[in-house]
């Protein structure tokens, strides 16, 4: 691994637990066991590490938490996937995300210090819900939602029970807490999913 990679994937480790504005570059250099004209070397400063350590975490989420949806043809069962893969591939992985969701860490901090970092941010957020409701959309025109729910409110319920289940994960650091939450929003979307066209 090169010293660059090192430096993103120690930073990403960082941020998680500490957040962007408490970790400081002395601190990731020493993780690394670099020194500073190593780090200058790679990134012109701080927020351009910033954009690097957000686009591999972007990176790991995806193939975490996307994680085996082309095999599935059913939309609701992706839902389904998403959620089963963002507490169990995602939020549990310890060893890169120590401090939980590393995106959580960085809305909670960035929003009125760094709003046009916290704009970067905010485009996962957007993309995800949209994916949800992609889904959801296909789902009900398949019949495998009741017609009577609105595909865009149990959006945001999914959307903001994500949310909550990792703001919980990343402050309890409880498993049994995080598998509840998250078993919660597959419980819901199974009393919305028409089971019998499930069935037939």
């Amino acid at each position: 691994m090169s010293l660059k990679e090192e430096i993103i994937l120690e930073s990403m480790k960082l941020f998680s637990l500490k957040g962007f504005v408490n970790t400081g570059v002395n601190e990731i250099i020493d993780s690394v066991g670099s020194s500073k004209g190593g780090f200058y070397n790679h990134f012109a400063s701080k927020e351009h590490l910033f954009f690097a350590a957000l686009t591999q975490a972007q990176k790991m989420w995806r193939a975490r938490v996307l994680y085996g949806l082309n095999e599935l043809q059913s939309p609701l069962e992706k839902v389904n996937r998403i959620l089963e893969n963002y507490r169990d591939r995602y939020l549990k992985d310890a060893e890169n995300f120590p401090g939980g969701c590393i995106f959580i860490t960085f809305s909670v901090e960035l929003d009125d210090q760094y709003p046009q970092l916290m704009q970067e941010v905010n485009k996962g957020f957007v993309g995800l819900k949209r994916m949800i409701q992609g889904f959801l959309e296909e789902a009900k025109a398949a019949g495998e939602l009741k017609q009577n729910v609105d595909t865009q409110m149990a959006t945001e319920m999914i959307f903001s029970g994500m949310i909550g289940s990792s703001v919980l994960f990343g402050v309890e650091k409880s498993t049994d807490t995080l598998d509840r939450s998250i078993n919660a929003l597959i419980a819901y979307l199974n009393e919305v999913s028409n089971r019998e066209a499930q069935v037939s």
